[in-house]
């Protein structure tokens, strides 16, 4: 089954792309949750017209992004988490706590859209993380957790 997505898909596609799926999957999730519709001939059209309509605005938010990107890059961010004896956490921190973290620089990031290596951080230290700013920018972000006195 053919598809065009309206909003982005994790581990799927983004918005306005054309992707096939198992009919069961686009007929039972994606269609009743507004996340795509039918890719018709019709609808093939619209969507070709739009996307060359928006080529040009496009630029404008990668270039925002890529600012915000550089921006990130020079950023040094340290969590504080709660520890017990030696370096491993009382629970873990996770996308949820970097987005904040990055909230309190002055940089709003959706937790969706932030991939810590492993799922959560559990020891003290260092730890990467990818943050997705548009589908073309994606940023390797490395942090510090630190033990909290």
């Amino acid at each position: 089954m053919e598809l065009i997505l309206k909003e982005d898909v994790q581990n799927l596609g983004f918005k306005d792309d054309l992707v096939s799926v198992k009919n069961g999957y686009g007929r039972n999730f994606l269609i009743p949750q507004g996340l795509a519709t039918l890719a018709t001939p019709s609808a093939k059209k619209v969507l070709a017209e739009n996307l060359k309509q928006r080529a040009h605005k496009e630029k404008k938010v990668v270039d925002a992004a890529n600012k915000v990107a550089e921006a990130l890059k020079s950023l040094e961010l340290k969590i504080k988490a709660k520890a017990g004896a030696g370096d491993k956490l009382f629970g873990s921190v996770t996308s949820i706590d970097l987005a904040a973290a990055l909230e309190k620089e002055g940089h709003e990031v959706d937790k969706k859209f932030i991939n810590i290596q492993g799922g959560t951080v559990k020891r003290t230290g260092t730890a990467n993380a990818q943050i997705r700013l548009h589908r073309d920018v994606i940023v390797d972000f490395p942090f510090e957790v630190v033990a909290d006195k």
